[in-house]
């Protein structure tokens, strides 16, 4: 039987591998300032998430095998979670400069925490490096090295692409709806979340068991997109119409001018007089025009469109998991469990 990881499990790993990046720094010689700065910078922005991602390593992998994991295949999954980690630490400690953000997980962002500012640039570059260390110091020998690092370049390479791209469309400080669409929406989903959030841990597992094959990375990606692109979709909806208790935040995506689901379904049935609402009152930093759009989103019934949607995309992707060629090593579980894991969730 396939047996899913706990926070705990997951989370002794990592002092191991923190040991290790030290080390290396060590070997160049690293002022012992600096390499306390280096140790700090991994503790705080590389722990404290829900490690969703870097835990979908080793469960993925126990259900390709449909057994618990050897105490080593644990460790190689669990490793390779947490260069998932170390990639979302340096795409999180970069965003929140790039956004301006506030806060991170219930504390101050990196760049604002004492004496840290602008020198947290640095240590979002040397986030993303520690994850070439680890690949470098547990998987030289794999047989799927290279396949390794050059799905860790693509997947970086597809949420800067998407990240370029979500700058671009929707600065906070220019309201543009005509700068919106469906189809640029659809890529940002794609490439800044779908990419390195769900297709990456299933590819690392199936790299980790040299079952890669092109069929399997394939069906793998076919179905794994649109999980990641309906899970943005929800969280999107959960933004305006969850609750704050539920989500554990207070939604801001209509005073950020976010190029978000709920305003392109806006903008594609909205009658000449409500676009002219929603041009006066998206994307304003006034809790008073924020109010002006979620009525309109209640007078355009965008929780049933939200609702009908749901259910047809989940209806979809189940369609296709029960296609799934199971004959070298896939299992059609893997995506079972990404899906219970979102489907109707309220946070």
């Amino acid at each position: 039987m396939a047996k899913k990881t706990t926070i705990q499990e997951f989370e002794s790993v990592f002092p191991k591998l923190e040991e290790v990046l030290v080390e290396h720094a060590q070997s160049y010689k690293l002022p012992a300032q600096a390499l306390e700065w280096y140790k700090k910078s991994l503790e705080v922005n590389a722990i404290g998430g829900k490690c969703n991602r870097g835990m979908s390593v080793p469960d993925s992998a126990s259900l390709l095998l449909g057994r618990a994991l050897t105490e080593d295949e644990y460790f190689k999954a669990a490793t390779l979670g947490w260069m998932t980690e170390l990639l979302q630490a340096f795409f999180l400690v970069s965003d929140d400069i790039m956004d301006g953000s506030i806060t991170r997980r219930g504390k101050p962002c990196w760049y604002r925490q004492d004496g840290v500012g602008m020198i947290a640039i640095n240590d979002a570059f040397m986030l993303e490096a520690a994850i070439y260390t680890l690949l470098k110091k547990f998987f030289r020998d794999h047989p799927r090295y290279v396949d390794f690092l050059e799905l860790f370049h693509e997947v970086t390479y597809q949420t800067e692409i998407g990240q370029l791209c979500d700058l671009l469309t929707a600065p906070e400080d220019v309201v543009d709806l005509n700068n919106f669409s469906m189809e640029k929406y659809r890529f940002i989903v794609i490439y800044k979340t779908a990419y390195y959030s769900f297709y990456l841990p299933v590819a690392l597992a199936l790299y980790m068991l040299d079952i890669a094959t092109p069929e399997n990375l394939k069906q793998a990606e076919d179905i794994l997109i649109p999980l990641g692109e309906y899970f943005q979709v929800q969280d999107d909806y959960l933004d305006n119409f969850g609750l704050p208790e539920h989500i554990g935040k207070i939604g801001t995506d209509i005073m950020d001018n976010k190029c978000s689901w709920l305003v392109n379904q806006a903008l594609a049935i909205v009658t000449p007089e409500q676009r002219a609402v929603l041009e006066e009152n998206y994307g304003r930093k006034d809790k008073d025009k924020e109010a002006v759009i979620k009525k309109l989103y209640d007078e355009l019934n965008l929780e049933q469109r939200y609702k009908d949607y749901e259910e047809k995309v989940v209806g979809d992707i189940r369609g296709m998991i029960a296609q799934i060629d199971e004959a070298h090593g896939l299992k059609r579980g893997v995506f079972e469990a990404f899906l219970a894991k979102i489907y109707k969730r309220s946070k």
